[in-house]
């Protein structure tokens, strides 16, 4: 019987031949990864009362993006509290590069084949370099520093092939949302979902890092696409040297459920309130008000976002009382966004160019919404008091979705700019 693309990367982390969904394995961890929201500040105690000795320190990096640049001074004192940690044990620091999904696959830590668990639920962004990463709590990251392994489930898998060219305006962002839509909140829960297609397979990695990311929002364990061509190309160009492993699911590989779609039939798609599997084509909320749009984090603030709403944006201007922020999605996003003119592109239309940082997806800090206020954003969750207050609203879509709502000033097609 033929494997899937989880089914292969476990064995391989755990060491066996081959692996079937439904059994329970020890895998090997090739990279822990703690934020600073979950990480050191929570994972210590734990850790100290198994010991306090981290088994592979070469294996572990912490980034602090969440609470960075910090708006109060209890963030400061967490974020404070990661560096000591970091240096106490010399495990890999980095602090205001940027979301740390981003800041993993830039710096080569997504590696193919292995298996890269962290203290933040979107870590299955790592499954578009055909990584198994997954999300897991700070306890269960307290074991990973003590032996190096954790124990899993072996996921059941979800085949979702997407084939053809996706039309003008229309990204990845979309066809993320009008899967989940279909597969509902808990449609994937505990299993991994695999996007295969000729659609997928003539993606950037920017856009398959969207997909992937967003996959624990239909409850998926992984968000798996084989690596690649295009996968090792940009793995080269980080310059990281780390031992990997190419898998491809099997022709006769059974799945627990299989999708098909056209992508030349997709058009934009949004979220909204207060679930992200309440997905809507722009045509059915088209014209509704909005107070804030938002282009950043983990899920759309990289270099082809940035690009995708300047385009809508070059000459125009943004809505008079609608705000624009945006946030590259790491040091190096903005850097090149910078030295590309991106960055004034967007600065004429009226975007206010913030850190690279989590504070306002996750309501933290960086534009905050007061009650009342309505927010289209590239982020990846629309749940009550997200992004501010618990009376506002947020709306998900695509960087160019948010672009065009915000010249005019209530939700709009990219398509017409």
């Amino acid at each position: 019987m033929g494997k899937t693309l989880a089914e292969k990367i476990l064995a391989q982390t755990c060491g066996r031949p081959e692996v079937s969904a439904g059994e329970i394995v020890t895998s090997f961890v090739d990279c822990l990864m703690m934020d600073d929201a979950l990480g050191p500040w929570f994972v210590d105690k734990p850790f100290q009362e198994l010991g306090g000795v981290v088994k592979n320190p070469a294996n572990v990096v912490v980034i602090s993006d969440h609470l960075c640049p910090s708006g109060n001074v209890d963030q400061a004192e967490n974020v404070a509290c990661a560096r000591r940690w970091c240096e106490k044990y010399g495990i890999a620091y980095y602090e205001g590069m940027g979301p740390c999904h981003q800041v993993l696959g830039e710096h080569g830590y997504d590696m193919p084949g292995t298996l890269l668990v962290g203290t933040d639920s979107h870590t299955c962004t790592a499954g578009a370099f055909g990584c198994f990463g997954t999300g897991i709590g700070s306890t269960e990251a307290a074991g990973v520093l003590c032996t190096g392994t954790i124990w899993l489930r072996v996921p059941e898998s979800i085949r979702v092939a997407w084939n053809g060219r996706l039309p003008r305006r229309v990204m990845a962002k979309d066809l993320i949302l009008k899967t989940i839509g279909d597969l509902g909140h808990d449609g994937a829960t505990y299993m991994a979902m695999e996007f295969v297609g000729d659609t997928i397979r003539t993606m950037p990695m920017d856009e398959r890092m969207c997909i992937s990311n967003m996959a624990v929002e239909a409850g998926a364990k992984a968000g798996l696409i084989a690596a690649d061509e295009v996968t090792e190309a940009y793995l080269r160009a980080t310059g990281r040297k780390y031992p990997y492993h190419v898998f491809k699911s099997d022709e006769d590989a059974v799945y627990y459920k299989s999708l098909s779609y056209n992508a030349e039939e997709l058009v934009p798609q949004v979220a909204c309130p207060h679930v992200v599997d309440n997905v809507h084509p722009i045509d059915e909320v088209a014209g509704l008000r909005i107070h804030q749009a938002y282009i950043g984090s983990c899920t759309g603030g990289r270099m082809s976002d940035l690009e995708a709403a300047a385009e809508v944006l070059k000459g125009r201007h943004i809505a008079k009382g609608t705000r624009l922020l945006v946030s590259p999605g790491s040091d190096q996003v903005y850097r090149k966004a910078m030295e590309t003119g991106i960055l004034s592109i967007l600065m004429d239309a009226g975007a206010s160019i913030l850190a690279p940082t989590c504070g306002a997806c996750v309501g933290l800090h960086s534009g905050v919404i007061a009650a009342g206020e309505r927010c289209v954003s590239t982020t990846n969750r629309n749940f009550k008091g997200r992004m501010g207050s618990y009376d506002s609203e947020v709306y998900l879509a695509s960087p160019a979705t948010v672009a065009a709502s915000a010249i005019a000033g209530v939700l709009a097609d990219p398509r017409q700019y």
